[in-house]
């Protein structure tokens, strides 16, 4: 057992550490402990390592894991290894995920252009003004724009030319932030996934020292019965 008043080394590099910047080699995930064990096998389970370097480690083994499922580690994944390894998170609010991407000037009167025209205000408004133009127009002595109303389809086919680039350019953004979103799903699924990995790991490995520490207690019974057994046979050899 480690003295808790002895001063503590990092195994990897040397310097002294507390307990709570550090952490015991036997309490780490199998993985991890064989990566260590890699670069110094001669570390026992209660050496201690410190955090730093520890995250390194993390680091490495998520990676190796990754590298191994999909052959190339992109960005994405990397961010996701950056969380594992310091055991942090990559879920984000909404407003917390727009607030790192924010919108142009451009793109926000693109959204309200679009928002504006796709809705029952734009029709209704479009219609009391075709309606107004069509009798100004058709009941006036001097009308602006006689019959056929040119001067009107000249209007409807600028209104349509400037509308749809506008509402292509929305369209562009909402299309960006659905690929933002599904992005950061597949790094949050990501991260679940190595962390359900890893929990399975290290249930594994307790179980495997939890049968372990059973059959050297079964190991020990039988050799007491076998003492007790031995002291029984001798009495009675003695009786006779």
């Amino acid at each position: 057992m480690t003295n808790a008043s002895a001063p503590l080394f990092c195994l990897a590099t040397g310097r002294a550490v507390t307990l709570e910047n550090s952490a015991a080699l036997g309490s780490l995930r199998p993985g991890v402990q064989d990566l260590i064990l890699r670069d110094f096998p001669q570390a026992q389970p209660d050496w201690r390592i410190g955090h730093v370097a520890l995250v390194d480690y993390r680091r490495k083994y998520v990676e190796a894991i990754l590298e191994e499922e999909r052959g190339e580690v992109s960005q994405l994944e990397r961010e996701v290894i950056e969380a594992v390894s310091q055991e942090g998170t990559v879920s984000q609010p909404p407003q917390e995920q727009a607030a790192d991407h924010p919108p142009t000037f451009g793109e926000r009167v693109a959204d309200q252009v679009a928002s504006f025209g796709g809705s029952w205000r734009f029709l209704i408004s479009f219609g009391v003004f075709m309606i107004g133009w069509l009798l100004l127009n058709g009941l006036s002595q001097a009308p602006l724009d006689p019959f056929p109303f040119i001067l009107l389809n000249l209007l409807l086919s600028c209104l349509a030319a400037m509308q749809a680039p506008i509402i292509m350019m929305s369209q562009n953004r909402k299309e960006s932030r659905d690929r933002l979103a599904a992005e950061h799903d597949y790094q949050v699924n990501l991260k679940a996934e190595l962390e359900i990995r890893h929990l399975h790991e290290k249930i594994d490995h307790l179980m495997g020292r939890q049968w372990e520490r059973l059959a050297a207690i079964q190991q020990m019974q039988m050799e007491l019965l076998e003492q007790r057994l031995e002291a029984v046979r001798g009495g009675r050899a003695e009786a006779t």
